[in-house]
């Protein structure tokens, strides 16, 4: 009887029971996980990604688990991170997520996810309107903005790019970044920056409302001209040329999203375009959303700094939403009224969420107004303008 008592406490000591009876974060972890989950499959927010991102958090914050080492990736303080062994550790004792998140942490599924979006991407509405470039770029005023404002409450010069990045409502740039520049904050940087862009239709609007006149949110501008094919498959290449030699850091971001859309736009390789914007995109995403929710246990989730980059990263997107659409009243100003500064909004990197916000906020004022095309253009040059920010930011922490 004796035997079978002790045998029943020892199953009960090394349950996961205990370990939420040790450390109630994980509960708490646990329960913020079933509230994104939640969110992504009844609210629909972001779902392709939320939901693995929510259910790796689940699996990282089961105790004694163990699927997921982030000790193996980080180096010790004063280690040198060129020696440190982490491919040993790993390959010897790592867990699942230890071996996806390798793609994390070398800098490939982002790329990869560049890959896929360059094949959904009609770059068109740029082409058409090349001063949607401004828009796009003046839109990246959140990163650099928040970068100051995470500097100033105490986060290092890397930390704070990473965390500034947010602000460029791209998910798989704010991935890369801060798997190169601040691993650490990785969780809490992919899901602050995730779910900030699946609250765009609630964020956006108001500020757009906030910072335009009635009459300027009336404006129709006048139709986009067609673009030829040939312009097509010479913007990827050739802005690919002067991008990368501007700012080498930038390739593996601008070259992989380039590379799509010529894939696209070439018309001969139908196939391998197929693969790479669905079944290819569909398995990084997975892997993606997965290992990235496991760094997300409550070790290293429930923090002080995990709440400032919440705050720092909603401040990110407002900076960034308030400078295109600022830049966009210059604009219709300097053309006499031809620019509805709405479409400004649109210069952040959530594509196409952000374009369809502008189409809806300028048809509740003048329901003949028809901007989607129009904030295409920027919206599309803010997908470039993250990822040229990114490899500014690595460039200069790196």
């Amino acid at each position: 009887m004796q035997g079978f008592l002790n045998a029943v406490t020892g199953i009960a000591n090394e349950s996961g029971f205990s370990g939420l009876v040790q450390n109630p974060g994980y509960l708490i972890m646990i329960i913020v996980a079933c509230g994104l989950i939640y969110l992504a499959i009844g609210k629909q927010f972001e779902p392709l990604l939320l939901l693995p991102i929510a259910f790796g958090m689940l699996l990282a914050n089961l105790p004694f688990g163990e699927i997921i080492h982030m000790e193996y990736f980080i180096p010790p303080e004063g280690a040198d991170p060129g020696l440190y062994p982490m491919f040993s550790e790993i390959l010897h004792h790592g867990g699942l997520a230890d071996m996806l998140y390798l793609g994390v942490k070398l800098g490939i599924y982002p790329p990869l996810i560049f890959l896929g979006i360059g094949t959904m991407t009609d770059f068109g509405p740029l082409i058409s309107n090349p001063k949607s470039l401004l828009l796009g770029a003046a839109a990246q005023l959140g990163i650099f903005t928040t970068y100051i404002g995470a500097k100033l409450l105490g986060f290092t010069g890397p930390q704070a790019g990473a965390i500034g990045i947010i602000g460029g409502a791209d998910g798989p740039t704010a991935i890369f970044v801060a798997s190169q520049l601040a691993p650490e904050l990785l969780g809490a940087i992919a899901v602050a920056a995730y779910s900030y862009m699946a609250l765009v239709p609630i964020i956006q609007p108001p500020i757009m409302k906030a910072l335009t006149t009635k009459k300027e949110r009336m404006i129709v501008m006048e139709q986009l001209r067609p673009v030829s094919k040939l312009e097509k498959i010479i913007f990827p290449i050739l802005c690919t040329i002067v991008i990368c030699l501007i700012l080498p850091t930038s390739v593996p971001l601008v070259g992989m999203l380039m590379l799509g859309n010529l894939m696209k736009e070439s018309g001969v390789v139908e196939r391998i375009n197929k693969t790479a914007g669905n079944e290819l995109m569909n398995i990084i995403t997975i892997f993606l959303g997965v290992s990235v929710g496991c760094t997300t246990n409550a070790a290293t989730f429930l923090n002080k700094n995990t709440l400032f980059i919440v705050a720092l990263g909603l401040v990110a997107f407002c900076f960034g939403t308030a400078g295109g659409v600022l830049f966009g009243r210059l604009m219709c100003w300097a053309t006499h009224g031809k620019v509805n500064p709405l479409i400004g909004s649109a210069g952040v990197s959530a594509v196409p969420m952000a374009a369809r916000v502008a189409q809806k906020v300028g048809q509740q004022e003048n329901p003949q107004n028809f901007l989607l095309m129009h904030a295409m253009g920027p919206n599309v040059a803010g997908v470039i303008g993250s990822a040229v920010a990114a490899g500014i930011l690595i460039n200069l922490f790196k």
